[in-house]
C-alpha cells in the first residue's frame, strides 16, 4: 500500500509522524511519500520537499513567495501523478493543502484530512469545497465536530495528538544535555522563550524576549530553537540584539517541564505548553500588514489556541504593539508569583482535549478509520 503524506510545518511533521507510526503499526506493507520534516524521515519512507521549502506565513510573506509555492505545488502534483498512491493523507496547512485537494480530486485520489482548517475562524465559505474535496475530515478540538455539523458536514473526532505525544516521553527527561550549550548546575529558576518555527516570527518576537533577562537577574532564560532555523540565523539577531541566550534543540518539551514559565509566540506551541502545565504569556507581532488584514477577516476572541478551546481568556495575549518588553515584565511577574489559577485551568484543557476511546490514541483512531475505508473499497 502507498501513502502520500503533505505536512507543511513543524508541527504538522511532529502530527503527521506519530500517524505514520500507527499507520506503520498495523499495516506493515505499507510504504511512505512525503512533504514534510524530520520526525517524519525518522519514521521512514521518501521525503520530496522538506517543510522548511513551505511555511510562509502571513498575507505580504505568501505574496512575496508565491513563485516558490507555485513550484512547491508543481512538485506536489508531478510526485502524486509519479507515485499514484492509494491514500492521500493532507495535515493541517490549508492554504496549500486546499488547493491540492481540489487537484487531486479531480485525478481520482481518496483523500483524508486529518487536523482540520481554521475555517471557523475564518473563511468560512471553505467548508463547502472540503465537503467536496475531502473523503474524511478529522478534527482534533472538541468544539469542531459542532461547528461542521451546522453546516451538513459529519467529521470525526478523534481527540488531541499532543496528548498521546506527551504520554510516551520520559518524564524525567532533563531539560538541558551536556550539548544545549546550557549549565545544568545554574540553580536559577528557569524562563523558557518559544519564539515561532518561521523566520518572518522570529525576527520580531525575539528581539522582544532578550530584553527580558535583564529584567530578572535571578532567573535563566533559555530559547527553545525550531529545528528547521539554523544557529547562524539566532546567532544574527544575537549579534543586532547585543545580547544573547542558550539555544536547545532537543527535548524543548522537558525544557517545559522543568520551566517555572514561559514566553510563548502565538501557535500549537501555546497548548504544547499548557499540556505540559507550564504557566505562560502569550505574544505575537507579524508583518503590520498582514495583521490589519487578519484583523478584519478573523473572527475569533483569541489569537491562542488554550483560551479558544476553554473559550475564555485563562492566558494573556499580547498582539502586535502590545508585545513589548515592559507588558511581558509585568505578566511573568504575576505568573512566577501565584500560576494556581492558569494550572486549575489547563486541568479543565486536558479533559476537554481526551480522545473519545480512551483506549485509543488520536493518531490509532486516525490510522484505524483510513485502513478500514481504504480495505473496504478494496
Amino acid at each position: 500500500m502507498k501513502v502520500f503524506l503533505l505536512a507543511g510545518e513543524t508541527s504538522g511533521d511532529m502530527h503527521a509522524a506519530k500517524l505514520m507510526q500507527a499507520l506503520k503499526k498495523q499495516r506493515k506493507d505499507i510504504r511512505f511519500s512525503f512533504f514534510g520534516g524530520d520526525r517524519m524521515a525518522a519514521v521512514g519512507g521518501e521525503l520530496l520537499l522538506h517543510h522548511r521549502e513551505m511555511a510562509f506565513m502571513g498575507f505580504w510573506e505568501v505574496l512575496k513567495n508565491l513563485r516558490s509555492i507555485s513550484h512547491n505545488f508543481r512538485l506536489a502534483k508531478q510526485a502524486l501523478l509519479r507515485i499514484r498512491p492509494d491514500a492521500l493523507i493532507l495535515v493541517d496547512f490549508p492554504g496549500f493543502n486546499l488547493r491540492l485537494a481540489e487537484w487531486a480530486k479531480k485525478q481520482g485520489f481518496k483523500i483524508f484530512y486529518y487536523i482540520s482548517p481554521q475555517v471557523w475562524a475564518w473563511k468560512e465559505s471553505r467548508v463547502k469545497k472540503i465537503k467536496k474535496v475531502v473523503d474524511e475530515l478529522f478534527v482534533i478540538l472538541p468544539f469542531e465536530k459542532e461547528f461542521y455539523a451546522q453546516h451538513g458536514f459529519e467529521v470525526t473526532y478523534v481527540g488531541h495528538p499532543l496528548l498521546e505525544q506527551f504520554e510516551e516521553e520520559n518524564e524525567t527527561l532533563p531539560a538541558l544535555s551536556p550539548n544545549d550549550k546550557a549549565s545544568e548546575e545554574d540553580s536559577c529558576p528557569l524562563v523558557a522563550l518559544l519564539p515561532g518555527s518561521r523566520k518572518q516570527e522570529v525576527q520580531r518576537i525575539l528581539p522582544v524576549m532578550l530584553q527580558l533577562p535583564l529584567r530578572f537577574p535571578d532567573h535563566r532564560f533559555v530559547i527553545a530553537a525550531a529545528p528547521a532555523l539554523s544557529d547562524e540565523f539566532f546567532h544574527g539577531i544575537f549579534r543586532k540584539e547585543k545580547n544573547k541566550l542558550p539555544l536547545i534543540r532537543s527535548n524543548h518539551h522537558a525544557l517545559l517541564r522543568q520551566a517555572r514559565a514561559a514566553v510563548v509566540c502565538s501557535g500549537t506551541a501555546t497548548l504544547e505548553t499548557a499540556l505540559l502545565g507550564t504557566p505562560q504569556v502569550v505574544g505575537y507581532r507579524g508583518n503590520p500588514l498582514s495583521y490589519l488584514i487578519a484583523k478584519r477577516l478573523v473572527k475569533v476572541p483569541y489569537i491562542s489556541l488554550v483560551n479558544l478551546i476553554l473559550n475564555r481568556p485563562l492566558v494573556e495575549e499580547l498582539i502586535q504593539k502590545a508585545f513589548t518588553a515592559d507588558r511581558v515584565e509585568q505578566s511573568l511577574r504575576k505568573l512566577l508569583a501565584d500560576p494556581s489559577d492558569i494550572l486549575q485551568g489547563y486541568t479543565s484543557l486536558r479533559k476537554l482535549l481526551s480522545p473519545p476511546l480512551p483506549d485509543k490514541s488520536a493518531s490509532e483512531i486516525v490510522a484505524t478509520r483510513i485502513l478500514s475505508k481504504l480495505s473496504a473499497e478494496n
